[in-house]
């Protein structure tokens, strides 16, 4: 097992879950909030400060700054001036991109596909779903979510933040097909047998890249 698969996810879809169990099928490591953690570790940030600006979209037009900032190292004179909510995000890149260097993995989020697209050994994924099933997911597993107008109102919500989030800091569309290497309706075939396609899919890349 080589391969390092990162997971794109509407609120909702499970993608989490199907995450966890695709790392547990490969007994690889699965990274999620994990990589906050490393992020806070490595650059000495709070690691409450980095939740706080954990896939959250941001008002700033800086792009272009902090990409350039980025190829140069945190020691670039205009790190210092930087926004919180940029250096949260180069910590984040940078972390993610050693837990690729470690070895196989499952990462969740946090536009991996786009901090990875550097590395040949990848299979991005973005796992989605019909709105019944989102609802249902989130009214068994949210304890928060009393009824199908709050799981609506709860996905329609994260969803926004996610796509601000990644198509600010990626040069990719998020949810769109040709971001991607597979997207998958989790509602077609259920968490357990999305798991065992996405599985297949990867033993097939490995055969086939072999």
């Amino acid at each position: 097992m080589k391969t390092v698969i990162t997971i794109g996810r509407q609120y909702g879809s499970a993608g989490h879950e199907i995450g966890e169990k695709v790392a547990q099928y490969f007994n690889i490591p699965f990274y999620d909030k994990s990589i906050l953690t490393r992020a806070a570790k490595d650059s000495g940030f709070c690691e409450e400060m980095i939740q706080n600006h954990d896939e959250r979209p941001t008002n700033s037009f800086l792009y272009n700054l902090v990409m350039d900032t980025y190829s140069f190292g945190y020691n670039s004179s205009s790190f210092v001036d930087m926004p919180i909510s940029h250096k949260v995000f180069l910590a984040q890149f940078d972390a993610i991109k050693s837990f690729a260097k470690e070895g196989p993995c499952v990462i969740v989020g946090r536009c991996a596909d786009y901090a990875l697209a550097d590395f040949d050994n990848v299979i991005n994924l973005f796992i989605y779903a019909d709105d019944d099933f989102k609802c249902k997911y989130l009214i068994e597993h949210d304890k928060d979510v009393k009824n199908e107008a709050e799981a609506r109102d709860l996905y329609n919500k994260k969803d926004k933040q996610r796509q601000s989030y990644y198509n600010y800091y990626s040069s990719k569309k998020w949810g769109r097909a040709e971001s991607y290497d597979l997207c998958i309706n989790s509602a077609k075939l259920g968490i357990d047998g999305t798991v065992k396609f996405i599985t297949q899919y990867v033993e097939d890349y490995e055969k086939f890249h072999s």
